[in-house]
């Protein structure tokens, strides 16, 4: 059974979701047949490379808040994430185009590294003092997560290497009816949105296990996002990059 993800590194409920999701498998009992791949989803597909600015800017600009407003926003999520055992930086993270990240993760793909190299990735965006919109950090954690040097920047410097791959993901996600990240989509079966709880991730790889047990391999695409284990949402980062931050 396949599992695919829609996400993308700069997007902070990707990276809650990421280890919700992870949780919700580890209690699946047929995880060990669960293959998840990760896609392409861009916040900002528009921004120019080397456009980088610090997140707090990014975040009091973007919702008409001032300084202190965007750090309480910061702040909040932070919370989630470190509910979840997952480190976050409030304060000193930037913000830019993640295309080349995820021309990155496709090259990961194809050599077997992809959850390895995201993994990293979130880890230095969020949790460390590394800017994943440096050349020289994306070069670092590409060897991190098992990728030849030479390879790597091969890719970094041609501008077409995975460029389709990352385009193809993002027009496949339209096509599936995903405004933000992250999406799950569950053998065909079930999309869901947001950063849900581990248990809905549980419950929603059970019940696409059932259907494929009664039914087969889904084929052909999820004609309509849904929750597939009752009302209710989970915060999310939209198409315009603006990311949910839940009521207290």
């Amino acid at each position: 059974m396949r599992v695919e993800i829609w996400s993308d590194v700069a997007c902070p409920w990707c990276y809650i979701g990421k280890a919700r999701f992870e949780k919700g498998l580890a209690a699946f009992a047929h995880r060990d047949a669960v293959e998840v791949v990760h896609r392409s989803f861009e916040l900002d597909p528009h921004r120019a490379p080397g456009d980088v600015a610090p997140v707090i800017d990014m975040l009091a600009r973007k919702y008409g808040r001032t300084l202190d407003e965007a750090r309480a926003m910061e702040e909040h999520v932070a919370s989630n994430a470190r509910a979840e055992g997952l480190g976050y930086r409030t304060e000193g993270r930037d913000h830019g185009s993640t295309f080349d990240i995820h021309r990155l993760l496709h090259l990961a793909k194809a050599r077997g590294r992809q959850d390895a190299l995201l993994s990293l990735a979130y880890r230095a965006n969020f949790a460390e003092e590394r800017s994943v919109f440096d050349r020289a950090v994306l070069v670092d954690l590409g060897v991190e997560a098992g990728l030849e040097e030479a390879e790597v920047r091969a890719v970094l410097d041609d501008p077409a290497a995975y460029a389709e791959e990352v385009r193809a993901d993002e027009s496949e996600a339209a096509s599936l009816g995903a405004t933000g990240v992250p999406f799950f989509v569950f053998d065909r079966r079930y999309g869901v949105s947001g950063g849900q709880p581990a248990e809905l991730f549980t419950q929603a790889l059970e019940q696409a296990w059932r259907g494929r047990q009664d039914t087969g391999p889904a084929t052909g695409a999820v004609p309509e996002a849904r929750h597939p284990a009752g009302p209710g949402g989970a915060a999310a980062c939209d198409a315009d990059g603006a990311c949910e931050v839940p009521a207290r």
